[in-house]
Formats: C-alpha cells, sequence, structure tokens
C-alpha cells in the first residue's frame, strides 16, 4: 500500500513492470503465467529443473538479485560482476 501511495507502482508499471502479490510463484508459474516454448526467464529462485515453472520447453536461469535487476533494467540476462572494496 506504501508504495502505491507513494507512486512506485505506477511507475513501474510503465516501465514495463509485472507487479504481482507474494506467493509461491517460481513451483509452476502460476504468478506470471507458464512459459512458452523457448521463453528464456532469469530468476532469483531457490531450485532450477526442467518444468519448473510450468513449461518442460522454457529455460530458468538462476542468478543474484542484483544480476536479475540488472539484466531486467538492459533487457537482456547479463553477467554482473562487481569489484568489492574495503
Amino acid at each position: 500500500m506504501q508504495a502505491m501511495r507513494e507512486g512506485i507502482i505506477e511507475i513501474l508499471m510503465e516501465a514495463g513492470a509485472n507487479v504481482l502479490a507474494s506467493s509461491c510463484g517460481p513451483c509452476l508459474g502460476p504468478g506470471q503465467g507458464i512459459r512458452a516454448d523457448g521463453y528464456n526467464v532469469i530468476s532469483t529462485a531457490n531450485s532450477n529443473f526442467k518444468g519448473r515453472m510450468g513449461n518442460k520447453e522454457s529455460f530458468v536461469y538462476l542468478a543474484s538479485p542484483a544480476t536479475v535487476a540488472h539484466s531486467a533494467l538492459a533487457g537482456e540476462i547479463l553477467s554482473t560482476r562487481y569489484n568489492i572494496q574495503r
């Protein structure tokens, strides 16, 4: 509700995001629908196996939240490397 009041949801939706309710969406993919044959997905889910998101002919790649966010902004799956300085 706070995100709605602050206009964040509107910004995300205008950018093309799908805003979903909290759920176990990766389990058979009910949250965002079943992926089509050959469709690529990048996810922060905790496991990956053929058919994990409902279609054995789609591809699911697991990555860190930072890599998923970076890939979403770029519109393609990227490899993200960080140089951490202490």
